[in-house]
């Protein structure tokens, strides 16, 4: 635990009390301004009028939660600087999501993505993007909630669901008062006092190990500038492939199809000030993974020959950052205040952007198909009225958090188990017109039977040590001797070696391929799709993304869609809502024949669906 006396002072709580009051102050002025967010429109999407430097801003504070905060850097002090390649994966994940996924998003103006899946299948799908978004959400918010509740009962004794719901409140009240656009500004605040917190960490950080120097060559001998980890085993942990290539596709679950993230992208005011946030943001996300890894490094050079985790100093991994706070700013009342501030509003950000996303899905997804006929001063004090109650269930969900150890690799976990396959399925969607209905379905059973296989059997069987083994540390200096855990002698089955040990960053790709191959595959063995009854809206055949495709297998991957080759038919024919069949084995089947496969939830044919647009 932390050596008596390092504990907040009046000071401290000065500082944490600020910020928590000017976040709020945020919320009401938003709820008193604008015409009280009087519409749902209005609550959920800023009215499509905001700029890309706040919504690039406001995508930053979100990504940078307390997991990253508090999980990150102790990440890089145990298994060294190769952390670093995440950045390679941020940039392709920026690429795609605004070159493939939020095109089509922004140009159809739905609210909530799982539109999309309506429109593109049927609203079985829906309902499956629903449930799937709202249980991935709801659980990671539970994680971000309950993380920085660690700090706080790590340096201020505070108890640990009195800060759990401390957090859960705030985020509540100006969520539920002043919709995206509060949660958008008040990311704009809360970003300010992350990167203060951070700076001021990485500063006297610096001037305690003798300058950054001193800390990199510290570093340096103790294994953690390990760059050069290129290993090629889908196994190990973090190498450059784990971190470049899955965590390409954990990340782009996350950016591209995220109700929480793409409600800020399709509240911008265009499709090119929403690019340009997306671009913005990866500034941003590179800017937060160096201070992730200097803080990681000076953590490491700060504690080299004396562990504050393995000594017994303090309970868990992820209580070192907070000590190491206490530790150097004990003769500088308020800054530890600064940094649990700094912690605490990355869980502000996170959690307000999950309660408005899950606001919008539950009300676009489940409320206005069942009662069409509500006003809108209805459907806004209805949204307001889903932001109270997701802020409630996420706060009971922090409880399962205090389970699930690993809080990084928990919530990445997630993401992987759960964001692969649906990422799956809007990239079947997308890039293959021809993915039908059955084959899509076929595909992403597939996709979740895989992951959550793969993903609850690394859970079950926890990788071997020689797997996961974190890097050298010591507790020379502290006179304990380092605990030697007892080898499992429980039987493990052959997949456990090898399956079931993958890095937890590959799941996600595991999932994604998954549904791809299965469902193109059914797609073909069940006769292909109605290609002339598909809204060229809808997809992004990808041979589009290649300058040397030639025009006749451009023709061939669009399936008969009609897009660029006759703008004039293709404008009239979506005005009324008909797409020719073209030649192929499905000619002169009918759209409204066609659209009834699997869709066992609805009378409404596809031909139906789209004429909507």
């Amino acid at each position: 635990m932390v050596a008596e006396g390092n504990t907040f002072v009046v000071w401290d709580y000065l500082v944490f009390s600020i910020m928590l009051v000017i976040s709020a102050v945020i919320g009401i002025y938003f709820a008193c301004t604008g015409g009280g967010q009087n519409t749902s429109e209005e609550f959920l999407t800023g009215s499509r009028k905001m700029s890309a430097v706040p919504v690039a801003i406001s995508l930053s504070a979100s990504f940078m939660s307390a997991v990253t905060v508090l999980g990150s850097p102790v990440d890089v002090y145990r298994f060294g600087a190769v952390f670093c390649y995440f950045s390679i994966a941020y940039t392709l994940v920026i690429l795609a999501t605004g070159l493939v996924y939020l095109p089509v998003f922004y140009e159809l103006g739905v609210t909530s993505t799982n539109e999309y899946l309506e429109l593109r299948f049927n609203k079985l799908f829906r309902y499956i993007g629903t449930t799937l978004f709202m249980f991935q959400t709801i659980l990671y918010t539970g994680i971000v909630i309950y993380a920085p509740a660690l700090a706080l009962n790590q340096v201020t004794g505070l108890h640990l669901w009195g800060a759990v719901v401390t957090t859960g409140i705030v985020c509540t009240f100006y969520c539920t008062l002043g919709g995206i656009k509060a949660v958008v500004w008040t990311d704009v605040f809360q970003i300010g006092i992350m990167f203060t917190g951070f700076l001021a960490v990485l500063i006297r950080g610096c001037i305690v190990c003798g300058g950054i120097e001193s800390v990199w060559n510290t570093s340096y001998y103790g294994g953690r500038l390990n760059f050069n980890n290129f290993d090629l085993s889908p196994l190990r942990r973090h190498t450059f492939w784990t971190l470049a290539i899955g965590g390409t596709f954990t990340w782009t679950s996350l950016y591209a199809i995220n109700q929480a993230q793409v409600q800020r992208y399709i509240s911008c005011k265009s499709l090119r000030q929403a690019q340009l946030a997306l671009a913005l943001n990866l500034i941003g996300l590179l800017f937060i993974l160096v201070c992730v890894l200097l803080c990681g490094l000076i953590l490491y050079a700060k504690y080299v020959t004396c562990d504050p985790w393995t000594s017994g100093m303090i309970s868990a991994a992820d209580q070192l950052m907070p000590y190491l706070v206490m530790d150097i700013f004990q003769a500088y009342p308020g800054v530890p205040g600064l940094y649990v501030a700094c912690a605490y509003s990355g869980t502000l950000s996170t959690v307000s952007s999950s309660i408005n996303a899950l606001a919008a899905v539950s009300l676009e997804d489940l409320v206005k198909p069942f009662f069409p006929n509500l006003t809108s001063r209805q459907l806004s004090y209805c949204s307001k009225g889903l932001s109270l109650f997701f802020g409630l269930l996420c706060i009971a969900m922090a409880v399962l958090a205090s389970f699930m150890g690993d809080l990084l690799q928990a919530a990445l976990s997630i993401f992987g188990i759960v964001g692969g396959p649906l990422l799956g399925l809007y990239t079947l969607g997308m890039l293959f017109p021809c993915a039908n209905n059955v084959g899509s379905f076929i595909g992403i059973i597939c996709g979740y039977v895989i992951s959550i296989w793969v993903g609850v059997g690394g859970q079950v069987y926890r990788p071997t040590a020689d797997i996961t083994r974190p890097l050298p540390l010591s507790n020379l200096t502290c006179n304990v001797t380092m605990p030697t855990l007892p080898a499992s002698t429980a039987e493990r089955p052959a997949l456990a070696s090898s399956l079931y040990s993958i890095s937890y960053l590959y799941v996600s790709m595991l999932g994604f391929l998954t549904v791809l191959v299965f469902g193109v595959i059914a797609s073909f063995l069940t006769g292909g799709n109605a290609r002339g009854s598909i809204n060229p809206k809808l997809i992004r055949p990808i041979c589009d993304y290649f300058c040397c495709c030639s025009d006749r297998l451009r023709k061939m991957m669009w399936c008969g869609v009609p897009h660029e080759d006759n703008p004039a038919e293709s404008k009239e024919k979506a005005a009324n809502g008909v797409w020719p069949v073209k030649t192929g084995g499905l000619e002169g089947m009918d759209n409204a024949s066609f659209a009834t496969d699997l869709d066992v939830t609805s009378g409404e044919s596809m031909k139906q669906q789209i004429t909507r647009f």
